[in-house]
């Protein structure tokens, strides 16, 4: 039976709140909990079954793009017997490319909505509904002939990837452990870069990007949506369950079930669970999405999330990747070399992202934030002047690749994976769903601008275009440095209390947090051990 006594205590309303700058587990008879199976697994349905299907729709129209656009036409020419003209053509081409963009927003907003009135997982259950009658639409529309079933599937799909990019790294940071969040919010943006690897590969020609099979290749996505099958057998988020249902007693199942451990080696995490619910009940009503824009104490944290969500897009990431062939073809690349040099940055950009599972746990988010910044601007500017002085000098081809394959690694260091689960690490349960679905949005839209203004500022400013990008990279640096805190080993109440005065907050003035049993201290924003 299980000790009430001990309990009652526990939950007993008092506000004398127990201090939140230690972690958890830090008494040497308490062993931390590690990835048990239900953590693995949940990390490896979301990362298989839904974030890799995000990254695939990013970058899998790019390459067959011609041949989709030749179906296009003809399709309304035998339909509605219309000839479109090139631009009326490319008009059409450009808004099944952005509709999947304007999806994504509009998901991301429903996820604030949905991630509280049905959880979490029941988020990300209508999200991989939504993608399957996507992925159907997709399949039959050679066969119907049918432009509209393209442009139907790209919004459904749309929808589906806003909700998990702003559901998802939330779901699996509130299923963690507090030294585990970092590596398990990573796992989205893992999934996102994994998925536009594939759909490189697939796309290319000689496997599905040609005029046969061009259908397949966009409903390729529903096999490793079949790992999306596990999500209605994962828990719900405890915290969720706590916070948000009131639902004590289950929460507590919920968590020791995730954790495979007993309630009484739980009790630091139970404690972080009582003081954000106590939180969100002084707060009293629901949080939505107007109230957390009008709320004052989250105007710092809401700002530092939707900076970082947009200025991963306004760095130029996707415009390096839309636009990479292109780059490497005026680098002196045939066309098959510059497929494959495109594929190679992507593996380049693969391999940081499974290598920020390490470093998430190991360094600061603060330190490697700054590190990512500061190189990325760097490339960028590199690449920029490559490509205008790209004919005077005949190595300098190789610099403009350097250039590419420096801002990818870069990049994937910090810029990355941080800004998608950094939200989750700033609010506390309440706000975080609105939170996190304003995140998202940004990210979104600025994913659509960029993809909409890089081709005008190419034909316009050329290479100056990279210049942009790292003065952008350079003023969020500029922003973070001076008001972003170390979110690592921290509590979010913790977090919340540093930045509830806005700019007036100074929450680089608070010591971080220790780790474990060893004794910590600061260097430069590089906790290490001592």
């Amino acid at each position: 039976m299980e000790q009430q006594g001990e309990r009652e205590v526990l939950f007993a309303g008092n506000d004398n709140r127990p201090s939140i700058q230690q972690s958890p587990y830090t008494e040497l008879s308490v062993k931390r909990p590690g990835w048990t199976k239900i953590l693995v697994l949940a990390g490896a349905s979301t990362t298989l079954g839904c974030s890799l299907c995000v990254g695939f729709h990013i970058g899998v129209v790019n390459t067959p793009a011609d041949i989709i656009k030749s179906f296009c036409n003809e399709s309304i020419h035998e339909r509605y017997n219309q000839i479109l003209s090139v631009g009326s053509l490319n008009l059409l081409w450009s808004s099944i490319v952005s509709i999947f963009l304007v999806g994504g927003a509009v998901g991301s907003l429903g996820g604030s909505l949905l991630a509280d009135k049905v959880g979490r997982k029941g988020a990300l259950n209508l999200s991989s509904v939504l993608a399957v009658i996507g992925g159907l639409l997709f399949l039959i529309s050679k066969t119907a002939n049918s432009v509209e079933s393209i442009i139907l599937g790209r919004l459904l799909v749309g929808l589906s990837s806003g909700l998990i990019t702003s559901v998802m790294p939330m779901y699996l940071t509130e299923l963690a452990p507090l030294h585990l969040r970092g590596a398990t919010g990573v796992l989205c943006p893992l999934g996102v870069t994994c998925g536009v690897l594939v759909g490189q590969v697939m796309s290319m020609y000689k496997i599905l990007g040609n005029e046969s099979s061009w259908p397949n290749l966009l409903g390729f996505y529903l096999i490793p949506l079949l790992c999306s099958t596990a999500l209605p057998f994962l828990p719900e988020s405890p915290k969720y369950i706590f916070v948000i249902k009131k639902q004590h007693q289950q929460a507590l199942l919920e968590l020791c079930k995730i954790r495979n451990a007993k309630e009484e080696s739980l009790e630091d995490e139970i404690r972080e669970l009582r003081l954000e619910d106590q939180d969100n009940a002084e707060v009293g009503d629901t949080w939505t999405i107007g109230k957390v824009l009008k709320s004052k104490t989250l105007l710092l944290p809401l700002l530092l999330t939707v900076t970082l969500q947009a200025g991963q897009q306004f760095s130029g990431i996707n415009a390096v990747f839309y636009y990479s062939s292109t780059i490497f073809a005026h680098a002196g690349l045939s066309r098959e070399s510059s497929e494959l040099a495109t594929i190679g940055a992507g593996c380049c950009n693969l391999f940081m992202a499974i290598l920020s599972i390490f470093s998430m746990s190991t360094f600061n988010r603060r330190f490697l934030l700054q590190i990512s910044l500061t190189s990325t601007a760097f490339f960028l500017v590199l690449l920029g002047y490559a490509i205008s002085y790209i004919d005077s000098y005949h190595w300098m081809p190789y610099i403009s690749i350097l250039g590419v394959l420096g801002f990818v690694v870069c990049y994937g260091i910090a810029l990355g994976p941080i800004p998608y689960f950094v939200g989750s690490e700033l609010f506390e349960v309440g706000p975080r769903p609105a939170a996190m679905a304003l995140g998202s949005m940004a990210n979104w839209g600025g994913n659509f601008f960029v993809g909409l203004l890089f081709p005008t500022m190419q034909a316009e400013i050329g290479a100056a275009s990279f210049f942009i990008f790292a003065t952008i990279v350079v003023l969020i640096f500029a922003f973070t440095r001076w008001y972003l805190p170390e979110t690592r080993g921290r509590d979010p109440s913790e977090i919340a209390h540093m930045c509830k005065d806005g700019f007036s907050s100074k929450p680089l003035g608070s010591p971080l947090s220790s780790s474990g049993t060893e004794e910590t201290f600061e260097i430069n924003d590089v906790k290490t051990s001592a």
